[in-house]
């Protein structure tokens, strides 16, 4: 049985439950703290996408555009730093996660409310810390700081090192948070054999977080000192070891590659079943592969650094253990292929979107293992089939995945329906126009072509011209998403409470739901991803 709760009512939402700025502004509602990490990431992804702009229209022919070597150089820093740090790691945990992560385990709000704004006003001053920079001057090093010379340019490197160091102690306690919050507030009956794929990701995620993150901020801190005080710990002119520092970051940047993936992977385990109206095919081996894949993350930072001058026995150990994240990678590929199989699909736009997420990310997982294989890599590093890969697995595996939550949890979030035709045509002009962008970029790597160049070969320029206009695709893509979402919240058809017919517990509450989540305490009794008639979900007791 369950017992309603005193003073809430049908009618009372999250965004009507107080109004004014200040009462979001001040807010403990894990809710309203999601929206607000959504509606400042977004802005951070605006910012940087103008830079991912710039660029490829300054590559869109040999020779100097409109862009000077100096500036092109702080445009791709400033459009990686702002995409990995601000955007893309961020980006699921922070906002769809918090919102939607405490609703699928049937709690109130997450452990720590306070902890929770608090990781959000640390994100957002960091952030703002690192983009003032654009007003001083500017930061050159790329988005990996690589030492020595990110230790001796007279940029404003240490305000942008700041601040990712800042940004750092928001996914920290955003970890903690989540963490404690599922262990500790699950509902009654949703034991961990019950959890929702999307949660095991968030879980996952979490851990890798905690245990990760802190080794970037005593790197970044290790090189603010050495900007500072010249304490020679990377520099080798002091005695430093610039390699070191590689070792150092990688450590943290592989496993965060996993902290910007696996949400997404999460995300795609929960569109798929209900748009194909089928349990997700091997539960138990998703939830495994998740972690696999977490621990894989940990041990295998040294295939980054093949021709850094470590050991050929070093090279080999971590070529090897890279070949591993093939295996839990692919239980999931072949989990959500065998999902879709026979299903009776549902063409809808999330569907839509994980149906490129899945072209996407194979693509970016099978030419990993190219950049895996040590003989290989020698001729690929640092070339433009870095820079695919890289995409292919960041964009089409965070990106995709987002849009395809952001579209699924839409009624959610608002009440309303987006417009499907709009989102339609945006999901097939990103599809297409990634592709478009970035497959010529792996022939242009195979060919030689180097990476963070502002001018390149004449012999380039027509694959170069077709990844331009490929982003122009990208661009008018999101441009479409964002009007239509816009224009959605005031003319999109009201949303049922469960207009997708899902059965995890967030689709039990309104939309949007009351300020505690639930009209009445939600109580799982059956386990995860079963058949009820035409639905899929969890068995429930409310």
């Amino acid at each position: 049985m369950s017992h309603g709760k005193p003073g809430v009512v049908h009618g009372d939402n999250y965004f009507n439950y107080e109004p004014g700025i200040w009462s979001w502004l001040t807010t403990l509602d894990h809710k309203r703290i999601g929206l607000m990490y959504l509606f400042t990431i977004m802005c951070m992804f605006l910012l940087g996408g103008i830079f991912a702009l710039a660029i490829r229209m300054e590559l869109f022919s040999p020779g100097m555009q409109f862009l000077t070597n100096d500036q092109f150089n702080r445009f791709f820093t400033y459009h990686g730093a702002i995409m990995v740090f601000m955007v893309v790691i961020p980006l699921i945990p922070a906002a769809i996660g918090n919102f939607v992560m405490p609703m699928m385990i049937g709690a109130k709000d997450v452990a720590f409310p306070r902890w929770n704004l608090t990781s959000y006003y640390i994100y957002l001053f960091g952030a703002i810390l690192a983009a003032s920079t654009l007003f001083i001057k500017g930061v050159d090093t790329g988005w990996t700081f690589y030492a020595p010379y990110s230790i001796r340019t007279g940029t404003s490197a240490t305000l942008v090192l700041g601040g990712a160091f800042i940004m750092g102690f928001s996914s920290i306690l955003t970890g903690l948070n989540f963490i404690v919050t599922i262990h500790k507030l699950r509902c009654p009956g949703l034991t961990w054999d019950r959890l929702p794929l999307f949660v095991w990701a968030i879980y996952a995620t979490s851990v890798i977080q905690v245990l990760a993150t802190p080794v970037l901020a005593i790197t970044l801190l290790l090189l603010i000192l050495e900007r500072t005080l010249n304490i020679g710990i990377f520099d080798p002119k002091l005695g430093g070891d610039p390699v070191l520092f590689q070792h150092f970051f990688w450590f943290y940047s592989h496993p965060a590659v996993y902290i910007m993936v696996l949400p997404g992977m999460g995300i795609i385990s929960e569109v798929i079943p209900v748009f194909s109206r089928k349990p997700i095919f091997g539960y138990k081996a998703f939830a495994a592969a998740t972690f696999g894949i977490a621990l894989v993350a940990f041990v295998v930072w040294g295939h980054h650094m093949f021709v850094s001058g470590q050991s050929d026995v070093a090279n080999f150990i971590f070529s090897l253990i890279t070949m591993f994240v093939a295996i839990p990678t692919g239980v999931k590929v072949f989990g959500w292929l065998a999902t879709l199989y026979k299903g009776s699909l549902r063409f809808n736009v999330p569907l839509v979107y994980a149906l490129w997420f899945l072209f996407v990310f194979t693509i970016g997982g099978l030419t990993g293992v190219f950049l895996a294989t040590v003989s290989i890599d020698v001729h690929l590093t640092a070339t433009y089939f870095v820079v695919a890969h890289f995409h292919y697995v960041m964009v089409g595996g965070t990106l995709l995945a987002f849009l395809a939550g952001l579209h699924y949890w839409f009624p959610k979030f608002t009440g309303k329906m987006y417009h499907e035709g709009p989102a339609q045509v945006a999901a097939w002009f990103i599809g297409i126009g990634f592709n478009v962008t970035f497959f010529p970029q792996f022939i242009l790597g195979a060919l030689g072509m180097p990476r963070r160049y502002a001018d390149y070969l004449p012999q380039f320029t027509t694959l170069n011209r077709v990844s331009t206009v490929g982003s122009w695709f990208i661009g008018m893509g999101f441009v479409i998403v964002a009007i239509n979402l816009i224009r959605s919240i005031k003319t999109g058809s009201k949303a049922g409470d469960n207009p997708w017919g899902g059965l995890t517990l967030e689709w039990q509450s309104p939309s949007p739901p009351p300020m505690e989540n639930f009209l009445h305490d939600p109580v799982v009794t059956e386990g995860p991803y079963e058949y009820r008639g035409d639905k899929i979900g969890l068995g429930l007791n409310a």
